[in-house]
This record gives C-alpha cells, structure tokens and sequence, in this order.
C-alpha cells in the first residue's frame, strides 16, 4: 500500500486527490495539512485516520486540537503549525510520496525537504518551479527523486513523451481555455467584476487560480514549469487556445508528427496518473465521446489583451529572480482583486510595475527568492498607499 502525504488537503487538488484514494483504497494517507478550513479537515482525519496534521495558521490548529476529541477514531493524529509544521508533513517518515497541491511560493521550503528526504512528489504548486526551478530540479536529480506533474497540461505532456527522446522535441504544444473573457477586448474588461472573473467556463478550480486563468497568467506560469519540467527553452514552447479543453496539451516532435493527450476537464485524471505512473486506473464518471464532441477549434492567444501572459514570457526569459517578481506580484494583486481592493485590469498593471521597478538577481538562493517575495509585497502596499 502506497504512502502518501497531502499538503493542501483542503483546496481543489487536495481534495481530489482524496477522491483517487477513496476510489482505489490502496493508498493510505498518513500526512495532511491545510491553512485554515478545520471543519473540512476534521472531516478528513476521521475518514482517512493520518498520522500527523498541519494547520498553517496557529489559532486555526489551536482550534483543531480542541475538537478532535468528537471524533469517532482509533488514534489522533499529532497536530502542528506555521511553516515548520508543513515542512513537518512534507518529511513524514512513512510517506513515499508528498502532493504538493497547495497554492503559492508557500510550496517552496516543503517541496526542498521533502525531495532531500527522498520522497517523489505530485507537483500541483507550479510556482515552486516557477521560482526556484534552478534549485528544485538539481536537487530531485541529486537525491533520485520523480517529479510527476499534477497539472493537466504537464502530464499531458508527460504522457505524450513516454518513451520519447526529449532531444527530439520540435515545440511544446501548452494549450489553454482562453478562460471566461476569450475573445474581449481591454474596452471590455474595464468593469470586469470579481464575479465575472470567477466564471471559469471548463474548470472547477480554487478562485486565486481561476483568477490566474482568466488574466492567463496562469498559463505564463504554465510555460515557465513546462520549461523546468522538460528542459526546453521557453522558445519552444507555444501557447494554443482550445477553448473546450478537450486537448491538454501537445508535443510535436522534429519529424512532423504531433502527439495529443485528450480527455474531458477532470483533474483527478493527471492526479490518478501522478499517484500511480506508471499505471492507469480506472476512474468513475464520463469518458470522451467523439460522436458528441464533433469538432475541436484552436485560436491564438491576444497579448496585448491578456498582458498576464507576455509579461510571464518576459519574466521566463529574463530569468534569475524575475519570474519570483512576476509571481509575487501577480499573487499580491489577485489578493487585492479578491478583496475588492483593485479593479481587474489593475492586477497586469501592478505585475509590469514590479517587474520594471526590481532589479534582478541572476542565480538567486532560497533566501534571496523569500526576500525578494517580501520585496514586492512592501512595493506594493507603498505604491498603493495600502
């Protein structure tokens, strides 16, 4: 029986990924965290029974720790807090494997520890590559450690280069939805509400990454990943809108041919996939029907509309400490955004600020990616007066 450890246990990855266990129960979970939602985590300790738990937030794992004594289970789990409780999870002795399904350079310091304690991980934090890619893919090689991808666009392009020589990659084929505002103008995002934003038309996903998707941001930080996932330069990586996500994305290879991996917008397909490679599963619901599905149609990315995406090309491309501007930056606005502190279209101006503001730092360390995280956050909330 499979080992695993969930950091994020209460967002849309982390309880998906509770949903492949409830499936297959063949894989028992022995670490879990979230940040603050105890009502939901405490519904989880007493179904799947973990050995230690974290509660991001002290008050919040204060809270848990009263209320596990109305559990009906053989043996509490240990509780513990803050960033040394993640870290906590993220090195459980028992566990095999750790996935990584939270939101935000949060991921970094866990994933480091896990990988130098020599666990696979099922990467859904795409900033931990995003930002310190140069440190996380020597590591996992050092320590013998998979990196299997969460995301559905990387483990389409996982499965699609199974048994192929990477060397032999003409472009990666990365596609997206185009989210809820494909086809708008800036005129039109003007009065974009946080309800607007919200609306993702294929996917069920927490709402700082459908706010990502909508602005497709989301999808610069895609590019970067896929680049440190599979060692291709961010020039041979090409955005395509697909508007039905039917197709998760493409690989063509320097013959010509193009290899697709397709499937209805359902995430527990790439998580099922990252638990158990390199093994299918079977998983309940509906499959791809091609007499429904009829057509597929692609379109091209506007940049100038949708500057989240351009300016993570810039980020990719400067590279050393820019992409952790891009990201804090983007992640402090979304904050903003879903405060109602900023409108929608201010969100790709804070990021461009940032990025024209702080200088960069070539081959940055864990510390100096932190400092230069808090770095943006202070230029932010001084710049606007917050």
């Amino acid at each position: 029986m499979k080992k695993i450890s969930i950091l994020g246990s209460t967002g849309s990855i982390g309880t998906q990924t509770l949903d492949i266990v409830r499936i297959n129960k063949d894989i028992k979970v022995v670490g879990l965290s979230a940040n603050s939602n105890v009502d939901l985590l405490l519904k989880q300790i007493e179904e799947f029974e973990p050995e230690l738990v974290c509660v991001f937030r002290e008050d919040k794992a204060c809270e848990l720790k009263e209320r596990l004594g109305s559990l009906k289970i053989g043996k509490y789990p240990e509780v513990v807090s803050g960033m040394e409780g993640l870290i906590s999870c993220a090195v459980i002795p028992s566990a095999e494997m750790v996935v990584t399904a939270f939101v935000g350079m949060i991921g970094i310091r866990p994933t480091i520890e896990a990988i130098k304690s020599g666990k696979d991980i099922a990467l859904a934090n795409k900033e931990t590559l995003v930002t310190a890619g140069h440190i996380i893919m020597p590591l996992a090689k050092e320590n013998n450690v998979r990196i299997l991808p969460v995301d559905s666009e990387h483990s389409a392009i996982f499965q699609c280069l199974n048994g192929e020589s990477v060397n032999k990659i003409e472009k990666i084929l990365l596609t997206a939805s185009g989210g809820p505002f494909r086809g708008k103008t800036l005129a039109d995002l003007k009065n974009v509400t946080l309800a607007d934003a919200l609306k993702h038309p294929n996917w069920s996903m927490g709402k700082k990454i459908t706010i990502d998707s909508s602005t497709m941001v989301n999808k610069g930080l895609e590019v970067m990943e896929a680049g440190w996932l599979f060692g291709v330069e961010l020039d041979d990586i090409q955005v395509v809108i697909q508007p039905k996500s039917i197709i998760h994305s493409m690989v063509q290879f320097k013959d010509g041919c193009v290899m697709a991996q397709l499937g209805l917008p359902d995430m527990r397909a790439p998580i099922s996939y990252a638990l158990y490679y390199p093994e299918r599963r079977y998983i309940d619901g509906r499959s791809l029907d091609f007499w429904d599905l009829k057509s597929i149609e692609f379109d091209r990315p506007d940049p100038d509309t949708f500057k989240g995406l351009s300016l993570a090309l810039r980020a990719g491309k400067e590279g050393g400490s820019m992409p952790t501007v891009f990201n804090a930056a983007n992640e402090k606005a979304v904050s903003l955004f879903l405060n109602e502190k900023i409108g929608y279209l201010t969100i790709t101006e804070i990021i461009e600020e940032m990025m024209d503001k702080i200088p960069v730092i070539k081959n940055p360390s864990l510390d100096e990616i932190l400092e230069t995280e808090k770095e943006v956050y202070a230029k932010i909330d001084e710049s606007r007066g917050f």
